[in-house]
């Protein structure tokens, strides 16, 4: 088994560098909601609900920094910027596209598993 290092990651699979980059509880809705378009911050916090500011810009700066995410700023003031997917991130949605499909099918399932999780705690 692979040993993981933070200067050169080493992945055990693909799984492991997919999860390594879309890691964090936000990640996958926020590229889920990307995925329509470019994004104005403020549509974007409205439509990832429960996530806090800070969060949202800590997990955006992540994306970018992996090349998922481009952020567009118009130097217009009002300040005016927006984010996008990347080709390398479109490719990562397209990826996701499956998960989206069976949580779907299997919603509720997943929901009562999610009772079931709650009530023997």
């Amino acid at each position: 088994m692979a040993k993981e290092n933070s200067e050169n990651p080493r992945f055990i699979c693909g799984l492991h560098a997919t999860l390594h980059v879309i890691s964090g509880k936000w990640k996958p809705l926020i590229l889920f909601f990307l995925n329509k378009g470019p994004t104005r911050y403020g549509e974007l916090k409205r439509s990832v609900r429960g996530v806090s500011d800070k969060m949202l810009i800590q997990q955006l700066k992540e994306l970018e920094s992996d090349g998922i995410v481009q952020r567009t700023d118009y130097g217009e003031i009002p300040l005016r910027v927006d984010y996008s997917l990347t080709p390398f991130g479109a490719s990562l949605v397209r990826a996701m596209e499956p998960l989206c499909g069976w949580g779907e099918e299997n919603e509720e399932s997943i929901a009562a598993a999610m009772e079931r999780r709650k009530t023997s705690r």
